[in-house]
């Protein structure tokens, strides 16, 4: 893939990442993939390449694998065929047992190869990744479905949280291959996606990242960024999903409900997927959640790092009048703020005049991403409550961009001398804002 290179957008984007550096540091993320993305095998060198990456910002991770069509091959090669049961699962006689171990054993190796390089010129030069793996689950056969029996197909029973915890501690990567063993040494052939979903509940994961063929989209085919859980299960019950996007979605559910902080559903043919997910505002998977990552709340003093950032820009090419830090720190309690998974999004004030029972809806500032997002309309609705709350019975607001967006929001246009006299002292001439006011 090649493109020009655009130092600037470069950097803005490694300066934006910066929060996301921050809060992954020493965090788990489970991630999670089948077969299908191993056998792509330039692009799953690639994933290995952004993997590597992640370990190097101190990321802890842990590696699911599947390998559905690594066994499928096994037995074709065997003159064998696969037989399953209802809803998918295989049934892992002891000939497709053998293929299973084969597969995974030489999936197991390949993988750690991959991990294993450190080539000059290449994205792995320096890198000293450890990989672990072993014998972390334990397993119980899933037992008989509309009268077959599926034999050495499993479910995991137990996840030996405190052995993979020890080896991430150490700085290594865990390889954890859907493969569960008995008591009684019994070997049995998991779902890798409940395998994932276990290890990321035991581990009380960050991120637990399903990478599939195909992401949920809305009516006009865009992938949906975002989903709660709720709007997650809805979604199930069309049964308009493939079935390992089905499968992907139904374990992030079990996890989050198990208390894993967020799912993401990731697509295995998008470039560099992991790394535009994880470290971007808009990400390009789905990313689940127990509840919304969308909050309009009263700002904070901590809040004030995130705002400058939005509002410096709008402040160097004139959109807003430049203010004082310290007044800005002071009167934070006047301001509203949206955040967006942790990311402060948006920004606005509303400064009251009592005696003219009027109140400004001031200092506006919205991410340029989300700008088509409605935060400024949540913004204006928020100070209009407000307002209500202290007996304000009239909004202004002053701008000299905006015209035709405050029109939209029910302001009408009106002279400097609609301002309460205080304000009025203040107004610059110079500058020559247009005045807006809305009752209330």
């Amino acid at each position: 893939m090649t493109s020009t290179f655009n130092p600037e957008a470069f950097v803005r984007w490694f300066r934006q990442a910066a929060p996301y550096v921050h809060a992954f540091r020493a965090r788990t993320f489970v991630v999670a993939f089948g077969g299908e993305m191993v056998a792509d095998r330039l692009r799953f060198t690639q994933f290995i390449h952004d993997v590597n990456l992640l370990a190097a910002l101190g990321i802890r991770l842990v590696l699911v694998h599947g390998a559905r069509p690594q066994v499928e091959a096994e037995l074709k090669a065997k003159g064998l065929r696969s037989r399953y049961a209802r809803g998918g699962l295989r049934v892992t006689d002891e000939a497709a047992l053998v293929a299973v171990k084969q597969a995974t054993g030489t999936m197991r190796v390949e993988i750690e190869a991959l991990l294993s390089q450190a080539l000059p010129n290449s994205p792995m030069a320096g890198a000293q990744i450890r990989v672990a793996s072993g014998n972390f689950i334990t397993a119980r056969p899933f037992g008989v479905i509309d009268g077959t029996d599926l034999q050495f197909t499993g479910l995991v029973r137990r996840v030996d949280a405190q052995a993979i915890a020890r080896r991430l501690e150490a700085g290594e990567v865990v390889l954890v291959p859907h493969i569960g063993y008995s008591p009684t040494g019994e070997v049995f052939n998991l779902a890798w996606e409940d395998v994932a979903q276990s290890v990321a509940i035991a581990l009380k994961a960050a991120k637990l990242l399903f990478f599939t063929d195909r992401l949920p989209t809305d009516a006009n085919g865009k992938v949906i960024g975002e989903l709660t859980a709720r709007e997650a299960g809805a979604l199930l019950k069309k049964g308009e999903l493939g079935v390992q996007t089905t499968r992907a979605l139904e374990h992030a559910l079990s996890a989050l409900a198990g208390g894993v902080a967020r799912a993401h559903l990731v697509s295995r043919r998008v470039w560099g997927a992991t790394l535009l997910e994880l470290f971007t505002h808009q990400g390009v998977g789905t990313m689940i959640t127990a509840n919304p990552v969308e909050q309009l709340r009263a700002a904070k003093v901590e809040d004030l790092g995130g705002m400058l950032a939005l509002i410096e820009p709008l402040e160097a090419d004139g959109t807003l009048v430049k203010r004082n830090r310290e007044v800005l720190e002071r009167e934070i309690g006047n301001f509203f703020v949206i955040e967006h998974d942790g990311v402060i999004v948006g920004c606005a004030a509303l400064y009251p005049f009592p005696k003219a029972k009027s109140g400004e809806f001031a200092c506006l500032a919205v991410a340029p991403e989300y700008r088509d997002a409605g935060y400024g309309e949540q913004l204006v609705q928020a100070c209009v409550e407000r307002a209500k709350a202290l007996r304000i019975r009239k909004l202004f607001a002053l701008t000299t961009r905006a015209a035709h967006w405050f029109l939209d929001q029910g302001f009408r246009a009106a002279e400097p001398a609609a301002l309460p006299a205080e304000r009025q002292a203040l107004y610059n001439w110079k500058r020559g804002s247009k005045v807006f006011v809305k009752r209330i």
